[in-house]
């Protein structure tokens, strides 16, 4: 486990030295090692926070590194380097295989080098994919071979869930504002999150069944409905709270659609944003926030407490209020200590975005509700901003940048890798009960 966290980090300090360089920024004074530090961090652990806008300070060069970083931190370090193992033939060993598993949230050990073939071409086969489609608009926008490299930067981004655009050619820290009505590149966007925060292994078992729900691992099914749930949910609840107010000014009924159910979708780790985020309501922040915070699904390019944690919370809560010993779920029962683990995580997720947020609010004076949002969208690995990251302080730059590598490292396997190795205690103490609720 720690050689998975070592891994980030390192990667995180080669993107830092490489965005260090004068080479990197627009204006070579402007490069400082604390801006790489952050940015690479956000780029490793595709979340998309930034202090600057990154058309307008990072040069092309520091774009293709930043680039480069999200692709590395989508598919995951240990995926790339079990490939050029078997590129370069090195026979892979029962430790570098068990990595793979834990890096990728693989079921079992067997069959990872295959996984491992099958997530490098699906991965580039549909971000090329995308990148062709996006061409059609960009090309035209801004000429064939900027329009190629926007189409292949913003193709990769969205399969990552960065977050990161290169949208400030028209104005610094815009995102995607300015397509809030373009359905078509909104729905290219959309379907690149949607797929790449699904899983590897979701999308080899959608094909293995051929769509055939019934015939889906529960995995999947629970992947599937809660990804379906999230998104229609999060999309009538921002319209309902948003529908006539600053956010939605201006925006005809039809963008005012398209804008709620790209952040629903959005909100889930990919940090794009086609709305002013400062402007939406409290009720409308704190929707993202949750959105945020719930995240992807596990073995997927995204981040959050996942998906499936959310089914077992939500499961365990039914199953205590039909009174029934085990949870169960389209026909099967769910080990017992899957519980507990869901629980672990979502104790932790919680406990450290609290905690930061109460910091980052004090130290920057500022309202609770915006650094949560922020805490949230780092530790979820997200990258929506109110607006209020370039201005804070360099101690809440570093609180995020933590955040982001806990988000994307995963909590089980931090913990598993400052736990110290003792040995197990096969007694059992005396059994008293407590009064809880």
């Amino acid at each position: 486990m720690k050689i998975i966290l070592i891994g980030y980090c390192t990667i995180i300090l080669i993107g830092t030295l490489l965005l260090g360089l004068p080479i990197a920024t627009r204006n070579p004074e402007d490069a400082n090692f604390f801006t790489g530090f952050f940015t690479a961090t956000s780029a490793t652990c595709v979340t998309g926070l930034i202090q600057f806008d990154t058309y307008t300070y990072w040069s092309p060069f520091g774009q293709a590194v930043i680039l480069g970083l999200i692709q590395i931190g989508g598919i995951g370090f240990m995926t790339l380097g079990i490939f050029i193992m078997v590129l370069a033939k090195v026979k892979i060993g029962l430790i570098s295989r068990s990595l793979m598993q834990n890096s990728v949230s693989a079921p079992q050990i067997g069959g990872i080098v295959k996984m491992t073939r099958f997530i490098l071409r699906g991965t580039f086969s549909i971000e090329l994919f995308g990148a062709i489609l996006l061409a059609i608009y960009f090309c035209p926008k801004y000429g064939l071979g900027k329009g190629i490299w926007f189409s292949i930067f913003h193709s990769i981004s969205a399969f990552c869930n960065a977050g990161f655009d290169l949208m400030g050619t028209a104005e610094p820290f815009s995102s995607l504002t300015a397509q809030v009505g373009n359905w078509y590149v909104n729905l290219i966007i959309m379907s690149l999150i949607v797929v790449g925060g699904l899983g590897f292994f979701v999308w080899r078992d959608i094909l293995n069944t051929r769509l055939h729900f019934t015939k889906m691992q529960l995995h999947t099914k629970l992947v599937l409905t809660v990804t379906a749930f999230l998104i229609i949910s999060g999309s009538v609840l921002l319209f309902l709270f948003e529908h006539g107010t600053a956010s939605f000014e201006g925006l005809t009924l039809s963008e005012q659609i398209a804008a709620s159910s790209f952040q629903s979708v959005s909100a889930r780790t990919a940090g794009f944003n086609t709305i002013d985020l400062a402007a939406l309501t409290e009720s409308g922040r704190f929707l993202i926030i949750i959105l945020m915070f719930i995240g992807a699904s596990p073995g997927s390019t995204a981040g959050g407490i996942k998906t499936t944690t959310f089914a077992v919370l939500a499961l365990s809560v039914v199953t205590t209020f039909r009174s029934r010993k085990s949870a169960e779920v389209f026909g099967r029962r769910l080990e017992e200590m899957i519980t507990r683990k869901a629980t672990c995580i979502f104790m932790l997720y919680l406990s450290l975005s609290l905690s930061v947020s109460m910091i980052i609010a004090r130290i920057e004076n500022i309202e609770f509700l915006d650094a949560l949002f922020e805490s949230v969208s780092a530790i979820a690995t997200v990258g929506l901003s109110t607006g209020i990251t370039p201005e804070l302080l360099p101690l809440s730059h570093f609180l995020l940048a933590f955040l982001m590598i806990f988000g994307r490292v995963g909590s089980l396997t931090m913990l598993l890798a400052f736990a110290s190795k003792r040995k197990q205690n096969l007694s059992a103490l005396p059994l008293e009960k407590i009064q809880i609720g």
